[in-house]
């Protein structure tokens, strides 16, 4: 497999903090790669760079074999490189039907077609659907967006973020605030979103990681601490020291270095 995603030494300060530093990142095509890390290790300043959302300090990006460190958000965002974030995004006062349909509406170009009939937009109602119905919302179609349940909002915006056909899916806490039930859906989600596309994730919670993830980047302070797959991140001391902190000794490192394994440190 070829490398679809590459950064080398790639940096970002502020004000002379080093947010992240001199990181080397590769992400195989058609993998599911994580960026995991204690808080403030920097992923989501990371995922911020890879989508040119602020600009590095130092360093490159390369998609697609494409320098793309200095090309705008918008340019990166129609290669097919999308993301979406932590913060929910859906428009509240639109139904969960129209959410999608209008994230499908945007593949056409640059205009969302906002004056077009019911009748021509008829043309993206089986996709709709189609998604709606791989999210698990098909009930919920009808619903205003703004009124579903937490996890439910989330799994609609993961729709409409495959709604934009990306090559590359980068998900920021995917999981973040859902209980188990929703986490194991949105996960057999994202299983299905990976089939014909590379998915990159940061995600707190490890026991995802550990079934999801083909390949894991840690990071600590900004910089990569290790990587591979999780059963060799999970055993590095360096990882069970960097999510569990100094001075454990014992049977306490060991139950902190079982705890790491078994994805049960799910925040630094």
């Amino acid at each position: 497999m070829s490398f679809i995603l590459e950064t080398q030494g790639l940096s970002r300060s502020f004000n002379g903090f080093h947010a992240v530093s001199n990181v080397n990142l590769a992400v195989r095509e058609g993998s599911i790669h994580a960026l995991i890390g204690p808080n403030g290790a920097g992923k989501t300043t990371c995922f911020n760079l890879l989508t040119r959302f602020i600009d590095a300090t130092a360093g490159c990006i390369r998609y697609q074999g494409q320098d793309i460190t200095r090309t705008p958000a918008d340019a990166v965002a129609r290669m097919g490189l999308v993301r979406s974030f932590q913060i929910s995004a859906v428009f509240g006062q639109l139904s969960v039907f129209e959410n999608v349909r209008l994230a499908l509406q945007r593949r056409r170009g640059h205009s969302m077609d906002w004056w077009r009939s019911d009748r021509a937009l008829a043309a993206f109602d089986e996709r709709t659907h189609a998604l709606l119905a791989e999210a698990g919302l098909a009930e919920w179609s009808s619903h205003l967006a703004g009124e579903l349940p937490y996890g439910r909002k989330r799994a609609l915006e993961l729709a409409t973020t495959l709604a934009l056909a990306p090559k590359v899916l980068l998900l920021d806490e995917p999981m973040a605030g859902m209980g188990a039930e929703d986490i194991a859906h949105a996960a057999e989600m994202i299983r299905q979103a990976a089939r014909g596309r590379t998915v990159l994730m940061v995600e707190h919670n490890l026991s995802v990681v550990a079934d999801l993830c083909d390949r894991i980047t840690v990071l600590a302070r900004g910089e990569v601490l290790a990587e591979g797959d999780y059963a060799t991140v999970s055993k590095d001391p360096r990882v069970v020291e960097a999510y569990l902190g100094h001075g454990h000794a014992g049977q306490r490192q060991h139950n902190d270095h079982t705890a790491v394994a078994n994805g049960e440190a799910s925040h630094g």
